[in-house]
């Protein structure tokens, strides 16, 4: 697999429920909605999807329930047979893949979390977080030592003989994640898993989540329906709605440029300037004078500067290096609200 060829690359992918979905789906005409397809007695949990994961990628998918990204992800994983499309796993079509190919793929490649923490609740953690490498057939000193490394790396050392009716919430939750990382995926699935939680763990398992993620660099695919969250952790946010992809693109965009009135009215609550970064509104062309702003910079952070300082354009600097300059009129703007 070469530098530039997606980890997962999904195309035209489509996920029909019903009798009879691939004959089904060559009926389709282009203009027939979601809601025809379920009045004809079919459901389209994915609409003809097209979306790649690049290595390293952390790709939140959101939406409203029943807007297929659960659905979505369970097709990159292949825990549901696709309809039509194609989607590939770097670089081979996993629905070609035999049973015991497939199952391999799973093993080796692809780490799962879900809502529901699934601990063994007769295993202790040790036990838990050690399971998987028993399944795989690896000898007990191995996957002791294994599991004792990623339980540390989530920060329950000294708890590997609880069971978990002794921990709380977010520490079960971080069972959860010690299992399926002890597999060493590439490729990672978390599917809300940190919606059951309440929202200063959860917070908190968002911060360990992104420390972990600053570590390992996994490829992951994060599924939640907390704009804030998405907002927080994403490299780039796919918005579902029916099951279709309404816009997929980094935070920053989606949030200044919603493509469509459904992303608009799911983003017009967001405080932009709380997302937006000098380097998204630098213009390379205007490089301004002066002291520099640095480029990861938020609006809202830079407040003071852009109430204070008088300057049209304002220099952004990368690593020392001016890569722009942003324009002061139309950064107030993002930070007053104003459209």
């Amino acid at each position: 697999m070469s530098a530039d060829t997606p980890v997962i690359s999904c195309k035209n992918v489509w996920k029909i429920f019903g009798s009879r979905p691939k004959a089904f789906y060559e009926t389709l005409t282009p203009e027939m909605s979601f809601e025809d397809i379920r009045q004809a007695g079919y459901i389209a949990g994915v609409r003809d999807v097209s979306i790649d994961v690049h290595k390293g990628e952390m790709l939140v998918i959101m939406g409203l329930s029943g807007s297929g990204k659960s659905t979505l992800v369970r097709c990159f994983s292949r825990l549901h047979d696709i309809t039509a499309g194609t989607i590939s796993v770097e670089g081979q079509d996993i629905m070609s893949l035999s049973e015991q190919d497939l199952i391999e793929l799973r093993r080796s490649k692809m780490g799962m979390v879900f809502q529901s923490f699934g601990l063994l609740p007769h295993r202790t953690v040790l036990e838990n977080v050690a399971f998987p490498l028993e399944m795989r057939g690896q000898d007990k000193h191995t996957r002791r030592e294994r599991a004792l490394e990623v339980i540390k790396l989530v920060g329950l050392e000294g708890r590997e003989e609880y069971f978990p009716r002794e921990l709380s919430g977010g520490q079960q939750q971080r069972v959860g994640i010690a299992r399926s990382l002890a597999i060493e995926p590439d490729i990672w699935f978390l599917d809300e898993p940190f919606s059951a939680l309440d929202p200063l763990i959860r917070r908190e398992m968002q911060d360990e989540f992104l420390r972990l993620q600053n570590m390992l660099n996994k490829t992951i695919v994060f599924i939640t329906h907390d704009f804030d969250e998405a907002l927080r952790l994403a490299d780039r946010i796919a918005i579902m709605k029916d099951g279709a992809v309404e816009q997929c693109d980094t935070p920053d965009q989606i949030v200044l440029h919603p493509a469509t009135e459904y992303v608009r009215k799911f983003t017009e609550e967001i405080d932009k300037a709380q997302v937006v970064s000098a380097r998204v509104m630098a213009n390379k062309a205007a490089k301004g004078s002066g002291d520099p702003v640095d480029h990861a910079a938020t609006i809202k952070e830079l407040a003071k500067v852009l109430i204070q300082d008088k300057r049209k354009v304002i220099p952004v600097a990368k690593d020392g290096e001016i890569i722009g300059g942003l324009d002061r009129a139309e950064a107030l703007s993002v930070l007053l609200g104003d459209d």
